[in-house]
C-alpha cells in the first residue's frame, strides 16, 4: 500500500501522541470482520464482505444500525451477540500487534512522551484486548467509547485523551488507520497521520489533505525527524 498524500514534516513536536487501537495497534479489524462473517454464515445470513469493510472504524451502535438496515433490528441483535462469542474467543488467545508499535511506543519512551488510547470500543474490552496484547502498560490513559457521550468521527474521545493527559488538542499527534477516526482527530483540532489498514484511501478520505503513511515504521521515522529538529 503507498501512500495516498506525501507525509510532510510534521510542523510541532508533538507533547503528546493520541493512539487509535483496532487496526492500528491490534490486527483486530481482520479478526472482527473475520467473528461476523462466521456469524452471518452460522446464522444464514448472505451479506457481502463489502460489508464488514463499511464497518471498519464505526462504533457499536452505528454497526448495529447497519446491520439492522440488512437484515432487521432483532436479527442483527442476535448476530452481534454470536460474533462477539466468537471475537471473545480471539481475544482471549491474544489479538497480533500490527508491525511497528513496539519500536514506535519504544521511541516515545525514550522521548518521554506521554500517549493515550482512543478508540471505539467500549471500555471492559479494550482493556482486555490491550492486556492481552501485553500493551496496556504502555499507556498513560486508555479513552473508549464507554466513556463519551458521541462516539468518532465526534471528537468527544480524543478531547477526553488530551484533556485526561493535560495536553492542549494542537500539541497531541494522533495515530489513525481509518477514515472515521481521522475526522474525529481533525475535528478535535489534532494533527492526525493515518496509517490504513484494510481501507485504501479515497478521494473523499485525500481531500482532507492530512498526512498517509504505508506502515507504522514510517510514522516512526516522521515522529523521529521531528524530535531530532527540535
Amino acid at each position: 500500500m503507498s501512500p495516498a498524500i506525501p507525509a510532510t514534516p510534521l510542523p510541532f513536536r508533538p507533547e503528546a501522541v493520541i493512539f487509535d487501537m483496532d487496526g492500528l495497534m491490534l490486527d483486530s479489524e481482520r479478526a472482527i470482520n473475520a467473528a461476523m462473517a462466521r456469524a452471518a454464515r452460522e446464522l444464514g445470513h448472505d451479506l457481502p464482505g463489502s460489508l464488514w469493510l463499511d464497518m471498519v472504524g464505526k462504533g457499536d451502535a452505528v454497526c448495529r444500525a447497519m446491520l439492522g438496515e440488512r437484515i432487521g433490528a432483532e436479527a442483527a441483535q442476535v448476530l452481534l451477540r454470536r460474533s462477539q462469542a466468537h471475537y471473545d474467543a480471539m481475544v482471549e488467545a491474544g489479538i497480533d500487534h500490527r508491525p511497528g508499535i513496539v519500536e514506535l511506543l519504544d521511541v516515545l519512551d525514550a522521548h518521554r512522551i506521554p500517549r493515550a488510547v482512543a478508540t471505539s470500543t467500549r471500555r471492559g474490552l479494550a482493556l482486555r484486548k490491550l492486556e492481552a496484547a501485553g500493551l496496556l502498560h504502555r499507556f498513560d490513559a486508555v479513552c473508549t467509547s464507554s466513556d463519551v457521550a458521541h462516539p468518532k468521527p465526534a471528537p468527544d474521545v480524543y478531547l477526553l485523551a488530551a484533556s485526561t493527559l493535560g495536553v492542549a488538542p494542537a500539541r497531541c499527534l494522533v495515530l489513525e488507520d481509518s477514515p472515521t477516526g481521522v475526522r474525529a482527530a481533525l475535528a478535535a483540532g489534532m494533527t492526525p497521520v493515518q496509517v490504513p489498514d484494510m481501507l485504501e484511501p479515497d478521494d473523499e478520505v485525500r481531500a482532507l489533505r492530512h498526512r498517509i503513511v504505508a506502515s507504522l515504521g514510517e510514522a516512526q521515522r516522521l515522529l523521529q525527524a521531528r524530535l531530532a529538529a527540535g
